[in-house]
Parts: C-alpha cells; sequence; structure tokens
C-alpha cells in the first residue's frame, strides 16, 4: 500500500479499496467493499462500513459512523444499497451517514466540498448538492434533497422528502416541514420565510438587479394571498426572466409538499425590502 499510512491499531478489510494517500487513525475500522479516494484521511475510532464510497481529500474526523445499515424498519443490513461521498468534504466528530433503501432509489449522494459539522445525521436516500453546511446536530429525515449553498443551522430537523432550495439558509432549532425555497431565508418552528437571504446572494456574486427581481417574486409568492399556480403565473408574466427566477419558478411548481410560508413579521419585511 504505496503512501498509505494506516495506524497498526486500525482494522482494514482485505476487500477495501484504498487510493495513495490515504491515512487511517487510530482504532478505525473500514470495512469491505468501502472505496476510499486519493488523501482521505480517516481520524480515529471511525467506522467505515457498508458500499460506500469516499472521493479525495475528504476529512473524516472523530467517532464517527458512515454506511452503516438506515435507520428503516423495510431495510436490512445486507441490501444492495449505496453512499456516495465526493470530493473535498469535511465530516465532523460524530456525524452519522446511511446508505440508500431498497424502496427509495438504492443510494445517498453526498457531493462536493460540503461541510457537515459534529453530531448532524444524513439518513438514507438522501442527496445533498455541493458546498452546503450542515451546522452541529442538524438533521435530516429520509429522502431529504439539498441543492447546492444551502446552510441549515444547528439542531435544525428536516422532514423526510423535503426539498431545500439553492442559496437558502435555515435558522438554528427550526422544524422543517415543508419545501423551503430557493434563496430564501428561514426560521422557526415550524420554518417560516424570513425574507430573501440577501447576503448569500451577494456572496454568490448574484446582480443587484437580479436580487431584486427575486425579491419582487417573493414579495408575489408569498405575500400577496394568492395560491401557488396564480403566483406563479404572474411571476412569469411580470418579472424579467433571468436564472434565479426560473428556477424559482420551477422549484415551486414541482414542489409536492408545498412551500414554507412567510410569517406575519416577515410580510412586512418583504415589503419593506423592496
Amino acid at each position: 500500500m504505496e503512501n498509505i499510512n494506516i495506524h497498526k491499531t486500525a482494522v482494514i478489510h482485505p476487500g477495501a479499496k484504498l487510493s495513495p494517500g490515504v491515512v487511517v487513525g487510530p482504532y478505525s475500522t473500514i470495512d469491505d467493499n468501502v472505496v476510499l479516494g486519493d488523501n482521505v484521511r480517516i481520524s480515529s475510532h471511525c467506522l467505515v462500513t457498508g458500499q460506500t464510497t469516499i472521493g479525495r481529500n475528504c476529512k473524516i474526523y472523530s467517532n464517527t459512523v458512515i454506511g452503516s445499515a438506515p435507520q428503516d424498519k423495510k431495510s436490512f443490513a445486507d441490501d444492495n444499497v449505496f453512499l456516495n461521498i465526493g470530493e473535498n468534504n469535511i465530516v465532523r466528530e460524530f456525524v452519522t451517514i446511511n446508505p440508500g433503501t431498497v424502496n427509495g432509489g438504492g443510494k445517498t449522494v453526498v457531493g462536493n466540498d460540503n461541510l457537515i459539522m459534529a453530531y448532524a445525521h444524513v439518513a438514507h436516500d438522501c442527496i445533498i448538492g455541493n458546498h452546503c453546511v450542515m451546522a452541529n446536530a442538524a438533521t435530516l429525515g429520509g429522502h431529504v434533497t439539498i441543492e447546492d449553498n444551502a446552510v441549515i443551522g444547528g439542531l435544525s430537523a428536516v422532514h423526510q422528502f423535503v426539498r431545500l432550495g439553492r442559496l437558502s439558509i435555515v435558522g438554528g432549532c427550526s422544524k422543517v416541514v415543508q419545501d423551503v425555497a430557493p434563496f430564501s431565508m428561514c426560521d422557526g418552528h415550524p420554518a417560516r420565510v424570513v425574507n430573501t437571504n440577501t447576503i448569500g446572494l451577494r456572496r454568490a456574486g448574484i446582480s443587484s438587479e437580479t436580487i431584486q427581481n427575486l425579491k419582487k417574486a417573493f414579495r408575489i409568492l408569498f405575500r400577496m394571498g394568492l395560491n401557488r399556480a396564480h403566483a406563479l403565473e404572474i411571476i412569469s408574466n411580470e418579472i424579467k426572466t433571468c436564472p434565479e427566477v426560473e428556477h424559482l419558478i420551477f422549484f415551486a411548481k414541482t414542489s409536492k409538499r408545498g412551500l414554507c410560508t412567510a410569517s406575519e413579521v416577515s410580510t412586512q419585511r418583504l415589503l419593506e425590502d423592496l
């Protein structure tokens, strides 16, 4: 195993595939069918199991459990299911990530350049995009989809089958039971739209004109008391099109759980922001 550094107390199954530069710390276990990409660093007391692939340059901190059987009564330890983790991810202490289920598509997917902080949980059949952040003890139920650049605050829980849109942010200790619109800020129990994620949009290089158009779209979608189809029709007809507005419309049209609505306080904010 050229350029591979395995601590003498680590347990590596002969069927595991370790690429150059991999480091495995004390008392960690790498089971059969696991694939570790170049320069993956596994700290101490970790378990990586199941049909799990971890991409290059990922850092897995102490006491994580990655690839263990889903916490689903319909799943079994020997199911042919997968967990695919991309590149350059940071997974902090005591995180748990489960693979998919046979009935749910068979795989859990984590993209690239994500930060998953301590004690967070990613359940079966979740799809996480790129450049996302899950803060400490954030929890995803099964079948959750998170688009790129989304942020979930600490101690927040996301219900099964919920989607979080691109560049959205969920405040800490929130209960998320419906889809979170792209480019929005949500908070509360249950979570409600507070405003557009203006700071996140600016950091992402979104133009001022596009931000203003999104604010207008949010006012129509969340403030005017219209049903979703009518609101989206008005947005399509009255607001200058751009990729961000088009994505907001598509996301809202395809929502199956409904969108997090605006709170009474946030409706006033949406008006004042225009």
